[in-house]
């Protein structure tokens, strides 16, 4: 039985929310803590998404001005809304980042390097519209072992089609590593490079409010769910729900780790 291919590409919030959002929002203020930046700060935040690392900079930062920088519409008009008009939001790729040299004085990146396909240019311009003394950090979801919300799905994939293994996450992004997020930041020539886990409990309700995210499409995970035919997505579904960790009243609590990186520019 071949792997049916899926595309690492988000456009749609809606979908993103209820499946990845939902828990980037919890990530995002331990993130903030870990990096401890003082208040009147420049932010830029590198794939903005839907906003959610930008309004907990609002919240707990006292930034001076936040830049968000997205290619996706779709993510962009969402993070529109959440914003409120707070935070400078610009269309552009990471690779080219629409900001002048020097402009910013920390410039974060969350759950997005490893779907970047040039990461060098991107952590290169990342340096570029850096201050010097800056700071430079991001965050990527442990796919490999601590980001149990996809691998219990992988898991499950694996056992019905062992070719669909090599879908996972964990095989496919190697940076979702502390040791390769730290080379990657030093061989920017960043100074003080450094990596911690941030985790956080994923709870849903019951079984249904699990699977439910997997049936938007979007993202690897849920691709792959749509793109099976009706019984083999029903096989996959009651696999999964007699593999997951679930109590006594319905609840499955999931743990969701994310491997932080920071650097200074010097």
């Amino acid at each position: 039985m071949n792997p049916i291919q899926v595309s690492d590409t988000w456009e749609r919030g809606s979908p993103y929310e209820q499946y990845i959002g939902r828990w980037s929002r919890r990530i995002a203020p331990l993130f903030l803590a870990w990096l401890d930046q003082p208040a009147g700060r420049r932010w830029l935040d590198v794939g903005c998404g839907t906003g959610a690392l930008a309004a907990a900079i609002l919240d707990r930062c006292n930034p001076s001005s936040v830049v968000g920088v997205e290619p996706s519409e779709g993510f962009l008009a969402l993070a529109a809304q959440h914003l409120g008009g707070k935070a400078r939001l610009l269309a552009g790729s990471a690779a080219a980042l629409p900001l002048e040299a020097d402009s910013c004085d920390v410039v974060v990146s969350g759950l997005v390097l490893n779907f970047l396909p040039a990461l060098p240019a991107a952590l290169s311009e990342m340096r570029r519209v850096t201050a010097a003394g800056g700071t430079i950090a991001a965050y990527v979801w442990d796919y490999a072992d601590g980001m149990e919300i996809v691998k219990h799905f992988w898991d499950a994939a694996a056992a019905l089609d062992p070719a669909a293994a090599a879908l996972h996450e964990g095989a496919r992004f190697p940076l979702c590593h502390p040791s390769a997020l730290k080379s990657a930041f030093e061989e920017q020539g960043l100074a003080e490079v450094e990596t911690t886990p941030l985790e956080v409990i994923a709870e849903f309700a019951d079984f249904e409010d699990y699977w439910r995210p997997f049936l938007g499409g979007q993202g690897p995970a849920p691709a792959y769910a749509m793109s099976l035919p009706e019984e083999r997505r029903a096989a996959l579904k009651a696999g999964l729900k007699a593999a997951l960790p679930t109590a006594a009243g319905g609840a499955i609590a999931l743990r969701a780790r994310a491997w932080a990186v920071r650097g200074l520019r010097a």
